[in-house]
């Protein structure tokens, strides 16, 4: 089954939009795995079991297991999804652009390594920087469009000029994923919540095709703009990405609590929120 057949099968089975961010950070760990070798996994996995029937993804992002060399407990944690939940993609965020010969090795490392069903990819090196993971055509390649962060107005919201006209380079962006680039269908675009406009105008532009979108929970972007700005006529086509939120429920606000219930409690929250607008 390729990515966006696993995707479009989730969207329903799980009649859910919601995608769960997985940024693992030790300090926020609660105090039973602290100091505990396979600490990312343990944390990362019990969470994964807690919240997999609300989900329509899972996303790792991999700085967050490089960084302590836990890049075995990352490929151990992808394993587990498969295995356990099989149906429910993930996506690497790696946010990976090189030159085509650097690229083909990312891209190994991505689907063949970690076996990942996705990946984050910057497209800013153009066509043939991306062709290498193009190659792979059962897995999603998702590209950056229009972020979430406050500063990719600096370069993404910056006028070119296209043909007749001057247009945004994430309009751009948008228009070769959508009309050169995605022949095979297994392209999506990361555009955040945080600029709901803007969603809209890449929906407008790509149509049905699928778009990651960070940006709600701990950075503030509106449920109810992101779902009517972005969803498709059928009400699905995103993968609304939540990851603090979801991850230190129990750690930042109640202690106490279970961090894995904590985290499902708000991850139903947050899933029955996006299915209020859809």
């Amino acid at each position: 089954m390729t990515f966006t057949e696993q995707l479009a099968s989730a969207w329903q089975k799980n009649n859910s939009l919601l995608c769960v961010g997985l940024d693992p950070d030790p300090a926020r760990f609660p105090a039973h795995l602290k100091d505990k070798p396979d600490a990312i996994f343990r944390f990362c996995s019990e969470i994964v079991d807690a919240t997999a029937d609300l989900a329509c993804a899972f996303k790792p992002q991999i700085a967050y297991f490089a960084a302590r060399r836990a890049e075995d407990q990352l490929e151990a944690l992808i394993a587990h999804i498969h295995e356990k939940h099989p149906g429910v993609p993930v996506i690497l965020d790696a946010k990976r652009g090189d030159i085509g010969s650097t690229a083909e090795q990312y891209a190994i490392e991505a689907f063949e390594r970690y076996r990942a069903d996705a990946v984050t990819v910057n497209p800013y090196m153009g066509r043939d920087s991306v062709e290498p993971w193009l190659a792979y055509q059962d897995k999603g390649v998702i590209l950056l469009c229009r972020t979430s962060n406050p500063g990719g107005s600096d370069l993404q919201f910056l006028k070119a000029r296209v043909g007749a006209g001057d247009t945004p380079i994430f309009e751009h962006v948008a228009q070769l994923v959508a009309r050169q680039w995605n022949t095979t269908g297994q392209c999506a675009l990361v555009v955040g919540a945080t600029f709901p406009a803007e969603l809209a105008r890449v929906r407008a532009i790509v149509g049905e095709m699928p778009l990651l979108v960070p940006g709600i929970g701990a950075q503030g972007g509106d449920i109810e703009a992101t779902v009517s700005a972005g969803r498709t006529a059928a009400g699905s086509g995103l993968m609304i990405n939540s990851s603090r939120a979801i991850l230190y429920a129990a750690t930042d606000k109640n202690a106490s609590e279970d961090y894995a219930a904590a985290a499902r409690r708000v991850a139903l929250e947050t899933r029955d929120a996006i299915n209020r607008w859809r």
